[in-house]
């Protein structure tokens, strides 16, 4: 079968075999790309996303094995045919050793340069479709292996398997710690576009002077200190995935650049003025609620209405209680293995020590725990190991700011899932209460010791009412 368009990049010093070869490959309905030196056919690789590279093994810049190398770099599947004037049997072998598809010797034979050119088009094309097979039947069994079996887990997983093989934006909310980013890597592979770049972008961790910078790019002499050109993380996310991590703190300038990246699929680099296509799927993950920050004006509503096409939940772990105990024996297995020590199991009050307690720090939270009581056990891991003495696993007396109702609730005619709720509310505040009591109100040392980030304790803090004074 001849794929019809492909792009088979030509990378040669000589003017008449470019034209020779680019005459070749129209003629069979393919789609050349040129390149005089090795650097620009270094860049050719990234603008264009060949499916077959034709490279001289003498360029003025760089030899064909330089070329070769950057380009399994940009992308390890890319097929390298390498072409000389001057042929011999080691230079084949070397070639072919290095990760050559072929070794072609000049004056070229169209018959000949059609044929290998092919066959590396269909091997390139069979490696893509038994990868996204084999990534569509990971992917299922990797959520499974890396959240847990209960059945909130399964249906993110249908989930997943729902939207991932559209171009819907995901819009994946959950606590911090849950496992968003898990979800969003589910999505991409098992997506159309699970060959190209995942690119993953922590919107609260760069500083707002910089990230226009990581996600645009910027053109050398943009701005004081740009000494070269950069490629942002959209473009290499190009005919990929791009996900946005806690997207509630890009900024609101920002946010109405990726606007015209959601809805145009082009972008511009700083300083730059040309467009630059930007085929990218985006999926973001926020902690918080985009559709309140709209209503007050501190996030843009048209782009939280276009990212949200299809919205995926992700539990806490406290309301994933199948999912505590596996998550535990899977991360002291594994730290087990990292130490090379023989960690049994955990005591019973270390299992219900686990259970009760509410973790506000999801996930995340319950790895470093189980990590750190497994390098502290000999035998079994205890609750005395866990550090869990300083928590009550029920609520005792209301904390600062929380009043006797909270604590008592009349039950009524409330679903057991309410009820569990509202208890789990109740200890959470008042082990936030406990651990502000003992930092003296430092919320920065409390947000450390419950494994949190700074913006989640403050937002509890408020969400809650609790007085830090």
């Amino acid at each position: 079968m001849k794929p019809l368009g492909s792009k088979i990049l030509i990378s040669d010093d000589k003017t008449e075999i470019r034209a020779i070869l680019s005459e070749y490959m129209e003629r069979e309905g393919l789609t050349p790309v040129v390149a005089q030196t090795g650097q620009e056919a270094m860049e050719r690789i990234r603008a264009e996303h060949p499916d077959v590279l034709i490279a001289d093994l003498k360029l003025p810049d760089m030899d064909g094995m330089q070329i070769m190398k950057g380009a399994k770099a940009l992308d390890e599947d890319l097929p390298v045919i390498l072409i000389t004037g001057f042929p011999d049997i080691r230079g084949a072998v070397a070639a072919m050793r290095a990760g050559a598809h072929d070794y072609l010797a000049k004056p070229l034979k169209h018959h000949e340069v059609l044929r290998v050119v092919l066959r590396a088009l269909n091997e390139r094309a069979l490696k893509r479709k038994l990868r996204r097979l084999s990534s569509q039947i990971q992917d299922k069994s990797s959520l499974r292996e890396t959240m847990g079996p209960s059945d909130a887990v399964g249906r993110l997983i249908s989930d997943v398997g729902r939207v991932a093989r559209t171009n819907f934006s995901v819009l994946i909310l959950g606590e911090t710690g849950s496992g968003k980013e898990l979800v969003a890597h589910a999505i991409h592979q098992s997506s159309l576009r699970c060959e190209a770049a995942f690119m993953a972008v922590d919107c609260g961790a760069i500083p707002e002077t910089l990230l226009e910078s990581e996600l645009f790019g910027h053109e050398k002499g943009a701005y004081t200190g740009a000494d070269r050109q950069k490629i942002g993380k959209i473009e290499m996310a190009r005919d990929g995935t791009l996900f946005l991590d806690e997207i509630s703190n890009m900024p609101l300038g920002s946010q109405a650049k990726l606007l015209r990246v959601l809805q145009e699929k082009t972008i511009c680099r700083i300083g730059g003025a040309q467009p630059i296509s930007a085929d990218v799927r985006v999926l973001a993950a926020s902690n918080q609620d985009l559709h309140r920050l709209g209503e007050s004006g501190s996030f843009r509503r048209d782009v939280y209405f276009r990212l949200n096409e299809f919205t995926i939940w992700v539990p806490p772990l406290r309301e994933r209680q199948e999912d505590i105990l596996y998550l535990a024996k899977r991360f002291m297995d594994l730290t087990s293995l990292e130490l090379q020590k023989k960690v049994k199991g955990m005591t019973q009050p270390a299992v219900d020590a686990l259970l009760a307690y509410p973790w506000p720090g999801n996930v995340r939270q319950l790895r470093s725990m189980i990590r750190r009581a497994a390098l502290l056990a000999d035998d079994m891991i205890t609750e005395q190991h866990l550090g869990m003495d300083w928590v009550s696993p029920q609520p005792a007396s209301p904390g600062p700011g929380c009043s006797q109702e909270t604590q008592d609730t009349p039950q009524g005619d409330l679903s057991l899932k309410e009820i569990k709720h509202r208890k789990i509310v109740a200890m959470e505040r008042e082990i936030l209460a406990q651990v502000l009591r003992e930092t003296g109100g430092n919320k920065a040392k409390a947000a450390r010791l419950l494994h949190i980030d700074y913006k989640t304790i403050y937002s509890k803090i408020r969400q809650y009412g609790i007085s830090v004074d």
